[in-house]
This record gives C-alpha cells, structure tokens and sequence, in this order.
C-alpha cells in the first residue's frame, strides 16, 4: 500500500483487505501473492500471514488523510467481492469512498457474480470506477455482470492477457487496460491479439490503455505498441 504507485494507471494503492484465492488461470502466477509469501511468518511484518485473507479496518482511514486528489487503486493486493469478506465490510469500504469524494477509486475483480449480486446495496457516487479482469474470451461473462451495475464509469483489466478475444461486446464500457504478464513465469502475449482488442476500442469509441508488453524484464520490454505510448483515460 503506497501513496504512490507504480501501477501506470492509477496513482495510489489501498489495501483495507490483503489475500486472496485463485478462481482462474490469470491467478496463477498473481504478483500479489508471490510479494506477499515472501513474508510469510516474518514477525509484525504486515503480509505475516502471507497471502491469506486479511482484514485491516485501521486502513479504512487513509484516504481522508490523503489531501491531494488521487485516482487510488482499490484492494491491488486483494479482491473487495470475495466470497469470504462479509457485506457489512464492503459498505464500510465504499462508504469510504463516497465521502472522499476528491479522489477517483478504481476497484477491480474477478468476482463479478458477487459484485453484480451486491450491486442494489451500494452507494455507487461517480468518483468510483469499477471494472472486471478478463484474461481471455472464456471470462467474457464477467464483463455482462458488470454492464448491469450502477456504477458511473466501467472498465476492463485485460491483464494477464492470455489468447485473443475476438468479438468483445464493449457497449457501455469505458475504458480497456491491456498488458502481458510479467515475473519470470511469464506466459507469453501476442501483438495480434493486444491490436484486436485496441481496434475493437477505436471502432467503439472506448479509451485504450496499453500497460505493458511484461515479460521477465517488463521495463526492459517497454510500453510501446505500434510505436507509440496508449495512454487514454475515461
């Protein structure tokens, strides 16, 4: 968790809950958990427990304490709909972000089924963008969950992309991020497949964000794409 973040698209990290588990093979090599093992049984070490889940209600404070308007990225190092944090908690968390309202925060999941079923019960103010991970044409239907919510401005991670995903119904979809996998278990990306998607976005008129190329050396392997940087933002 950083008041600055690395991340290309975001400007901070929050992390009220740590852990997770994997449901899909854009889990398998989570940079999250490999960052978080490393610590594993480290005494008052914040990841002590390693990736197992963790709730950190002393968190929930940090972004009124952050003056500056941030777009602040949500749970990097976890998955706000996962089945095993209660409902209470996550009104908590967005009842956080409704009140600082001076910062954008983007929330990401895999759990699309849970966030759609919770999604009458949240107060979805419009400095909250939500957005699905989609890895590959067979998540697709995760995107159709997140088209029925409330939320103001929605978007797609396509990170780690693993194959191509012909066809994709981007109707009131915001905003593509599209990256390689990165670490040293990367699984490789094709420069067709990233150009499919970016096409499909300028044929929609949705904001294309090319994030990487990854690989075992991501900043080595670069950001750019047809010789240029894709920086768009909703």
């Amino acid at each position: 968790m950083s008041s600055n973040s690395e991340i290309e698209w975001t400007d901070a990290t929050w992390n009220p809950i740590t852990g997770c588990t994997k449901i899909s093979p854009g889990c398998a090599n989570c940079y999250a958990e490999t960052f978080a093992e490393r610590f594993r049984g480290v005494p008052n070490h914040p990841y002590q427990q390693g990736f197992d889940l963790k709730l950190w209600p002393d968190r929930l404070i940090l972004p009124s304490q952050w003056k500056k308007p941030k777009r602040i990225f949500v749970n990097s190092m976890s998955d706000l709909f996962h089945k095993d944090v209660a409902e209470e908690y996550i009104l908590k968390v967005f009842s956080v972000m409704n009140e600082v309202d001076r910062h954008q925060f983007q929330i990401l999941t895999k759990r699309a089924d849970r966030l759609f079923a919770l999604n009458s019960k949240l107060n979805w103010t419009k400095n909250i963008w939500m957005g699905v991970s989609v890895e590959n044409a067979d998540y697709t239907s995760r995107i159709d969950f997140l088209r029925q919510t409330n939320a103001q401005v929605k978007f797609l991670s396509v990170e780690p992309l693993l194959g191509a995903i012909p066809n994709l119904n981007l109707k009131n979809i915001d905003w593509v991020i599209v990256g390689g996998e990165s670490g040293h278990h990367a699984r490789p990306v094709s420069e067709e497949w990233i150009i499919d998607i970016k096409d499909q976005c300028q044929a929609a008129n949705v904001r294309f964000f090319f994030k990487q190329w990854g690989g075992r050396n991501r900043k080595k392997a670069g950001r750019l794409l047809e010789g240029r940087t894709w920086d768009e933002m909703p």
